[in-house]
């Protein structure tokens, strides 16, 4: 989340008391991509200290953050995450403070790089594995599609759907539409693993040709596999179609599952 396209610099945000500390000294920029209701900063140019990001939301956002700390904690583990330094919760808000990771997001990486971009998708995919590879048994978060069907039923009766954000091909759809398409496609074959919830390639971060970090965790948890296969197969067509085939290949699945693809992408718009 660096990037003049990608934020914005911004004065100091008021922070709980017993984060001021933590923070001080530091210059702030707002993330414009994605907030999704919360707040994201990053804290840098601090002499000799490491740069942060810090998260906030209030109400329902709170519980998003809140859910994020918890999993980040749970998969520091397994794999390379951030570490939480200070989490305020409060009964209406929360805040989130943690260390940035270095590397460049796989989305920068194959934006910049054509000649290395099967390399990025190994490493993609490889990292991926190691997800998938977790015993399902020491998971204790549930993300499978009857509970994120329930929370975008919730959101659809809200209006809180963005249509306007859905992919070209549903573009034009009501939320409705969507979540009537999906129910044709019920019921499916499950195929749980621990799954990051939203493998995209901004979440994703490389450094001399391998994955070491990933963010955006408050979706973990024990999910279909082709919950993350779908996102990442949907972010590497906007590169080359070449490179979803790649995936398959890497991933190890020779006839990819399209009913699971379409129900898994178009969830995805509901959130």
């Amino acid at each position: 989340m660096s990037g003049g396209e990608r934020e914005r610099a911004c004065t100091a945000a008021l922070v709980p008391e017993s984060m001021a500390a933590a923070v001080e000294g530091y210059e702030w920029a707002r993330d414009i991509v994605g907030e999704s209701g919360g707040v994201v900063y990053r804290l840098h140019g601090k002499s000799d200290a490491p740069d942060l990001f810090l998260k906030h939301g209030t109400d329902a956002v709170a519980d998003e953050v809140t859910d994020e700390m918890v999993r980040m904690r749970w998969l520091a583990a397994y794999l390379p995450v951030p570490r939480v330094t200070h989490f305020v919760r409060t009964h209406d808000q929360a805040w989130l403070l943690m260390t940035a990771m270095h590397g460049r997001t796989a989305y920068q990486l194959l934006r910049s790089d054509e000649q290395a971009r099967f390399a990025i998708v190994d490493a993609l995919v490889a990292f991926l594995r190691r997800l998938h590879a977790i015993p399902v048994s020491e998971c204790p978060f549930n993300s499978d599609h009857l509970f994120r069907l329930s929370r975008a039923r919730t959101r659809i009766d809200a209006g809180l759907i963005e249509i306007d954000d859905f992919d070209d091909e549903r573009q034009g759809w009501t939320a409705e539409q969507v979540w009537t398409a999906m129910q044709g496609l019920l019921p499916m074959a499950l195929d749980p693993v621990v799954t990051h919830g939203d493998f995209s390639l901004d979440n994703l971060l490389i450094h001399d040709g391998e994955v070491v970090g990933v963010i955006d965790l408050g979706r973990v948890g024990i999910a279909d596999r082709y919950q993350d296969l779908a996102i990442l197969w949907n972010c590497l067509d906007e590169f080359d179609p070449s490179l979803q085939d790649r995936l398959w290949q890497q991933y190890g699945i020779a006839d990819p599952d399209r009913s699971k693809l379409q129900f898994h992408l178009m969830l995805d718009e509901l959130f």
